[in-house]
């Protein structure tokens, strides 16, 4: 979750929102996401809305603290209970982001999804998920968060290279997010995932190749394996434009793209999204698929954002002015924007291409038609769903992502 928050218009005090928005809610998919954005040190490459002790220490005071952050949560998902209405609605999802959700009490993290299956009730399949660092999580743990519902762990993993690590600033030593699926996996968790990052500056292609072994040989059902993005004003980019470390460029990413889809495939992994891979349907990642497929989510907590019935909104930064806003009984919610039915147009060209089923040709104007057929000429699109009437990437397509969809949309 980025740090950075887009303009728009004020969020009412209540929260509450517009009749469209509700309306035929009942029949549309619901997440929620929970942000927890505390982390004991700050990565150099991370530009989430994310905060240290230190970072805190003197501007939130008690109503930015750790210890009481599960109360405050709750009290805005109970917020989204009168904002949502008394339509029977079960949530489908429920993801724990941060930041490192497991610096929380595991306890805290079951009573942060008890909020959300008392206020709203949780479908009888739902998928629920957290993050976790694998330095801050052992056996005892993982199993109170598996007897309070969670069923679905994500893991940090990045690198099996300690070279890569330190560049990153990740503070787990190599071996320990395998050790973690196995006690992920001995206290009953039902999916595992470990994210990847490639493109790391000091990194050679034996290093990603031994990442992706060691990630296999963990025995995980699904693996997220993102390019790094060198956000402007993190540390990183400083030590990028200092000269301390050279920055990598596209072609070595798209190899590093490349030697993943190939080991992963070989493994028994399908792409599903362009950055994610899993072993069956079962597996794949049903909250992201909400935010790719453009249902409806809640986000609570600091710069989380939701979207309902073509509303989205976004909460304040920072830990103590979320608090604050919650303790004087007011929505956290810094603003706004309506969506008009080109702008969700857009948006379902923009996250569906991304998807193994690709997007309807039906959604594209006459100049995105005229894209798709170069784009088909240019063997970035698959030939049999195209006849079938959706655009869906090859692997070449794939790894040109952001520019076939730029000319689908235009």
């Amino acid at each position: 979750m980025p740090s950075a928050l887009p303009d728009g218009e004020p969020v009412p005090a209540d929260g509450a929102l517009p009749a469209s928005a509700l309306a035929g809610a009942a029949d549309r998919p619901l997440g929620f996401y929970l942000h927890v954005p505390y982390c004991a040190t700050r990565c150099g490459y991370c530009d989430f809305n994310t905060y240290t002790a230190t970072e805190l220490r003197g501007t939130g005071g008690v109503l930015a603290s750790r210890d009481n952050y599960a109360d405050t949560l709750v009290d805005e998902v109970r917020l989204a209970r009168k904002v949502l209405g008394d339509d029977p609605r079960e949530v489908r999802t429920v993801f724990v982001g941060g930041g490192t959700p497991t610096l929380l009490a595991a306890g805290d993290l079951v009573r942060m999804l008890g909020a959300v299956r008392d206020e709203f009730g949780l479908a009888p399949d739902a998928e629920i998920t957290t993050e976790a660092n694998p330095e801050s999580v052992d056996p005892a743990y993982l199993a109170t968060l598996r007897d309070g519902g969670f069923n679905r762990i994500s893991f940090g993993m990045q690198s099996a290279r300690q070279h890569v690590l330190k560049i990153l600033d990740r503070t787990h030593t190599p071996g320990r997010p395998e050790a973690c699926v196995a006690e992920a996996r001995a206290a009953g968790f039902d999916h595992v995932n470990l994210d990847l990052i490639y493109g790391t500056p000091g990194e050679s292609d034996d290093d990603w190749r031994a990442s992706l072994d060691a990630a296999l040989g963990a025995g995980p059902d699904h693996v997220s394996a993102y390019a790094l993005i060198v956000e402007e004003g993190t540390q990183l980019a400083r030590r990028i434009r200092r000269g301390e470390v050279p920055m990598t460029d596209d072609d070595v990413h798209a190899d590093r793209y490349l030697i993943a889809e190939e080991t992963l495939a070989a493994a028994g992994f399908d792409w599903y999204e362009v950055s994610n891979w899993a072993t069956s349907d079962a597996g794949r990642c049903l909250h992201n698929e909400l935010y790719w497929r453009g249902a409806d989510w809640w986000g609570a907590g600091p710069g989380a954002h939701s979207h309902v019935g073509g509303v989205r909104w976004w909460n304040v930064k920072h830990p103590g002015a979320y608090a604050g806003a919650l303790a004087a009984g007011k929505s956290p919610g810094a603003g706004r924007e309506v969506l008009t039915d080109e702008d969700r147009r857009v948006e379902r060209v923009l996250l569906e291409l991304r998807l193994r089923e690709g997007v309807p040709l039906a959604l594209l104007r006459e100049a995105g038609l005229a894209a798709a057929r170069r784009a088909l000429a240019e063997g970035l699109l698959e030939e049999g769903p195209y006849e079938a009437g959706s655009a869906v990437l090859t692997l070449r397509g794939r790894l040109l992502a952001d520019a076939v969809v730029r000319d689908l949309v235009d």
